[in-house]
């Protein structure tokens, strides 16, 4: 079963943009992800990417099948909305979990704690 040609020609460019678009700023994410050198430099560039990749590739998929159904579909808005909220809350948790064992540790370049 194969619906693509039922995809307008303009629907179908958007589409392609916006999931270009999204496995791009994935693919910025993962490259800072390599590029930088330490652990809480390497935090914040997946972060990112992960979750404008996720938005942009969601928004290609609530155009392609709004399109060819007869409703809107808002599945999509649940990943944005959950992928939204649990990456950062993620971030967050390696880093204080990272800075907890660096200030274990005694590593000299993490700030100390004022608590």
């Amino acid at each position: 079963m194969n619906v693509a040609p039922d995809l307008p020609v303009w629907a179908a460019i958007v589409v392609a943009l916006l999931v270009l678009g999204g496995a791009g700023m994935a693919l910025v994410g993962s490259i800072g992800l390599l590029r930088f050198g330490t652990f809480y430099d390497r935090l914040h560039p997946p972060t990112l990417g992960t979750s404008a990749g996720t938005v942009l590739i969601c928004a290609a998929s609530v155009v392609c099948f709004s399109l060819l159904g007869t409703r809107i579909s808002v599945h999509e808005i649940l990943v944005v909305l959950f992928m939204t909220v649990t990456t950062p809350v993620t971030f967050m948790l390696l880093a204080r979990a990272a800075l907890y064992r660096d200030r274990i540790e005694g590593d000299p370049g993490v700030p100390r704690s004022d608590g």
